[in-house]
């Protein structure tokens, strides 16, 4: 891992071309409570409407986040969906999307329940698209266009939809166009039988199913899989493959034999979509860093393991896969932070698409009771945030005896705790100034205490609160009476 910390951080911005199906991705957000009395069917109660890049496009904000360049080559339509996806870009070359009259912008429209308002589960997918092959002329306007543009590209990335701009004609002319400019080339393949259609490629990343579609081959172990992308390298007249394995990692095999099994950190499987998008886009700029095949498969293997965790496509940023990389190797600075440095980073967060879930207490002689509770607690988002009480407060609501042990102290062991991923210390009595300035997705609460402070706050904002029941028998006050006890009232 530290190998791959100073990889990123000489990381520069590598000129890239990416060719493929541009799409634009609408959701809409909606709590399901009751099935409607027209027909056996849940009722969306819409809450909120979302667009993002989608298809190669999504491909292509993937490497903006880790601040490559990018020269986008596909089509779109001449419509309103066309020209909000080119605004969705930003700082990408959208110069060599053509626009085209007579064919509509892909667009597909994701319809999210909210079980229990909290669980979102994606309900019906609506598809606007038209994806027959592309007449011949634009064919070839597009492969003139990568022409136009690969000078100065180290890589190109194709990602095959199969919508038409990716053919059996087209992909080996524009695999052709970026070799004799030098430059590797990376496929993200589509769902197809023949990977004749990438011939001359540096390098493949099909998924499992994928790999066995192509190849032919049912993959059940190592020696399946190096069979079925040895099939795959011989059909393609590939360097290499890279099969990507969900949560259990990913395959490397290449041209001369050689095979490694690359693992990935477990994690929490949220929502996959994407997750290809991510693991492409990592692999074309860590290759046109100069990263060896190995080190790009370890870091597709982070950046796709961050976005899997996260419900959607959020594009992860070259910071945040460091920051991964800290965690997993020890260096994360520390996660207890002022107030000032704390709101930066939940912004940060933001960004990229968490949901922050904030709890409070003094969390004095830190006990099993608060251990499950915060585990419990973290798996309601995706970053909690623990505000503790300092010793002047502790002391304004406990007595004059409290707290045992020093703020400092009750943070430092709360931040070592791995469900817990930021501790700030308050001197109020309430955290209701705290929450009035993060303003967390989720409040969570223990116990049964009937009033909640801060509720009408978060609920005001259009925030959730819970109420986590709390372990039986387990207790501060609990604890230093029995320790009182067998001492005999003696500290």
């Amino acid at each position: 891992m530290d190998r791959l910390v100073s990889i990123l951080e000489r990381f520069g911005r590598p000129r890239v071309a990416l060719v493929g199906d541009f799409m634009l991705d609408r959701y809409i957000y909606g709590n399901v409570d009751r099935l409607s009395p027209e027909a056996p069917v849940p009722v969306l109660n819409v809450g909120r409407r979302e667009v993002h890049p989608g298809g190669a496009a999504s491909v292509a904000a993937a490497m903006l986040a880790l601040d490559a360049e990018v020269c986008c080559v596909g089509v779109i339509g001449k419509d309103s969906h066309g020209e909000e996806l080119v605004r969705l870009l930003g700082e990408a070359d959208t110069m060599s999307l053509m626009r085209l009259y007579d064919r509509c912008t892909t667009v597909k429209c994701r319809y999210v329940g909210l079980a229990q308002h909290r669980h979102a589960q994606q309900m019906l997918r609506v598809d606007e698209e038209q994806a027959g092959e592309l007449p011949e002329e634009v064919g070839n306007r597009l492969v003139a266009a990568l022409r136009g543009v690969v000078q100065g590209c180290k890589v190109v990335a194709l990602q095959d939809y199969d919508k038409g701009v990716l053919t059996d004609t087209t992909a080996p002319e524009f695999i052709n166009v970026a070799r004799k400019a030098g430059a590797d080339v990376v496929v993200d393949p589509a769902r197809i039988r023949s990977y004749r259609r990438y011939l001359g490629a540096t390098l493949l990343t099909p998924n499992r199913y994928e790999a066995e579609l192509a190849s032919g081959v049912t993959i059940t172990d190592e020696e399946s899989m190096a069979r079925a992308a040895r099939e795959i390298i011989r059909e393609a007249e590939a360097q290499a493959v890279i099969i990507t394995l969900d949560r259990e990692g990913a395959f490397l095999f290449t041209r001369e034999g050689v095979a490694r099994r690359i693992a990935t950190k477990p994690r929490s499987v949220y929502d996959v979509t994407g997750a290809g998008d991510e693991v492409l886009a990592m692999m074309a700029v860590a290759i046109a860093n100069r990263c060896n095949l190995t080190d790009a498969v370890e870091l597709a293997n982070v950046a796709g393991g961050l976005e899997v965790e996260r419900f959607g496509v959020v594009p992860i940023t070259r910071d945040e896969v460091l920051a991964e990389l800290h965690k997993m190797i020890g260096l994360r600075g520390s996660k207890v932070l002022a107030r000032r440095s704390l709101l930066h980073e939940l912004a940060r967060l933001r960004q990229g698409g968490h949901t922050i879930v904030f709890t409070n207490g003094c969390f004095d002689l830190l006990h099993m009771g608060h251990v499950r509770y915060l585990a419990q607690a973290r798996t309601m988002g995706t970053a909690l945030v623990v505000a503790i009480n300092s010793d002047e407060s502790v002391q304004r609501l406990k007595g004059p005896s409290r707290p045992i042990i020093p703020a400092a102290e009750r943070a430092e062991m709360l931040g070592a705790l791995e469900c817990v991923d930021y501790v700030t210390i308050f001197d109020e009595d309430t955290p209701e100034t705290l929450l009035e300035l993060i303003k967390p997705d989720i409040l969570v609460k223990g116990g049964t205490t009937a009033v909640i402070v801060g509720q009408d706050i978060v609920e005001n904002y259009g925030g959730r609160v819970l109420t986590l029941q709390q372990v039986e028998g387990l207790s501060t006050t609990a604890i230093i009476g029995r320790i009182m006890e067998q001492s005999g009232g003696q500290a």
